[in-house]
């Protein structure tokens, strides 16, 4: 049965009640870690508290060591670049491409890291001439705070002041605010491309235009400061490995200190609470050596175990008709710190569900595991291809949620391919290891030899029916081929 959880917003109200709490929460830290660290606790008690509190700050973690790693450079090149300065793809990723999970090969990427502890940047959009884009902006949480673009703004050339959790004051005339909860900020500019030549010169031309300058340097000449490499971050691992990698001290005591600039909201409230018992405080060092000898024994074994229960959320809540499991609970998460874990793992830099729905499937409609050694057709019956009103795409990952090389560099289908159809007007897609022949080569998505992930996106699906939001369109099942 399909699961769709209604989205939570959070209003200005509860930004403002969110950071209240935060400055008591810093001020009485010292006194909290101690009062609460001290606290006797078993080590089963202990490692709840701490399997909860791996789960809650597992966003927050992930976007730092993904923040360190693609800002960690003196001038944009690819998608990495200093810190206020966009990176933007100029093709689509490839099969080398581990910096993030479940990337797509429908858009461009302009992708870039703010840090508004000193002042807020100003971030001016070209004029799309009607093109399909979308600048999602994320806080440290990965909670997308508002997403500018085609659906929502328009495509005419815009100016946002995106301002930190304390900041106040005046801005110029035609600049409109956008106030993030946290003074991290991650915006995932994604523009639609069909990856011809000309197109992928006209969407290079709206990246090159795309513009972010600090408030105080808002309307004079302005050039990006060089940036500053660091020889001790690894480039080579990808930031979820690096992630998952740390032991539980260096986790914990990472995950305090981003708290910090990076405030809980109102809603954290109980965990924050909850979380202090062990020594997780805003802003405070964790001790580790602070709990008892069994609980710190313990606790040792956190981190993997929390990894197993974020990745079995898909399992345990995954049950879709055909196969295929789908949320419209991202972007905004709300108290479901699992769900947002789980989208992170999978999924980092997740849309709003108006603006992206991303249906996955890692059994067939059988039921059975998908493997390369066997072959598989996802039927569309006529006029039943995936409603949506920007564009849709069926990609394949493998197990890791990356592309799979193969030798014709594809990596997904969408509705800008031109389809064989059937007599009868469907279309049938062939997903599988070997070539299924000339004829079928156009509705071939190439898999792996072993395990293999489809997932659908449907960028800005459609809320009339058949609509994918209302369950008035179902998607079809991927059936293994006699």
């Amino acid at each position: 049965m399909k699961k769709i959880f209604s989205s939570l917003r959070l209003g200005f109200s509860g930004r403002a009640i969110a950071l209240a709490f935060a400055i008591i929460a810093l001020s009485s830290g010292s006194r909290a870690s101690a009062q609460e660290a001290a606290a006797p606790l078993s080590a089963d008690e202990a490692t709840a508290i701490a399997t909860d509190a791996y789960i809650y700050g597992y966003p927050l973690v992930t976007v730092e060591m993904t923040r360190r790693v693609t800002t960690n450079a003196a001038a944009p090149v690819g998608l990495r670049a200093p810190m206020g300065q966009f990176a933007s793809a100029r093709e689509y990723p490839t099969a080398a491409f581990k910096d993030v999970t479940a990337p797509n090969a429908d858009t461009l990427y302009s992708s870039a890291f703010l840090d508004l502890s000193k002042e807020p940047y100003v971030l001016s959009i070209p004029d799309a001439h009607g093109r399909y884009y979308l600048m999602p902006m994320l806080d440290g949480w990965t909670t997308v705070f508002q997403v500018p673009g085609k659906r929502t703004t328009g495509t005419k050339a815009q100016k946002y002041a995106i301002t930190g959790p304390g900041w106040s004051g005046a801005l110029p005339d035609g600049v409109t605010e956008y106030k993030s909860p946290t003074n991290m900020v991650w915006i995932i500019g994604r523009i639609y491309c069909t990856g011809t030549p000309q197109d992928y010169q006209a969407v290079h031309q709206m990246q090159d235009n795309l513009s972010l300058v600090p408030l105080s340097s808002y309307s004079k000449p302005y050039t990006p400061p060089a940036g500053t490499v660091d020889p001790n971050i690894d480039m080579k691992t990808p930031p979820r490995e690096q992630v998952n990698a740390l032991d539980v001290a260096a986790y914990f005591n990472l995950m305090a200190q981003l708290m910090k600039d990076n405030p809980p909201v109102a809603e954290d409230a109980p965990i924050v609470a909850r979380i202090a018992k062990i020594g997780i405080v805003p802003g405070q060092p964790f001790d580790l050596s602070k709990l008892s000898p069994d609980a710190q024994q313990a606790l040792k074994a956190v981190p993997k175990a929390a990894l197993g229960k974020i990745m079995g959320y898909f399992k345990d809540v995954g049950k879709v008709e055909n196969g295929w499991v789908f949320f419209t609970k991202t972007g905004i998460y709300g108290t479901d710190y699992l769900d947002r874990a789980f989208v992170t793992a999978i999924g980092l830099g997740a849309n709003r569900p108006q603006d992206a729905v991303y249906p996955t499937s890692e059994v067939d409609a059988a039921g059975k595991p998908y493997s390369g050694a066997n072959k598989y057709v996802m039927h569309f019956d006529k006029g039943q291809m995936p409603p949506a009103e920007g564009f849709w795409s069926l990609t394949m990952y493998n197990a890791e949620y990356f592309f799979v090389a193969n030798p014709l560099n594809r990596y997904t289908l969408s509705s800008r391919n031109k389809f064989r159809k059937n007599a009868d007007g469907s279309v049938d897609l062939y997903l599988q290891n070997e070539n299924p022949g000339k004829d079928k080569e156009p509705n071939w998505l190439p898999a792996p030899e072993a395990k293999f992930i489809p997932m659908l996106r449907l960028y800005w699906p459609k809320e009339t029916p058949p609509s994918l939001l209302d369950g008035t369109w179902t998607i079809p099942g991927v059936k293994q081929a006699p």
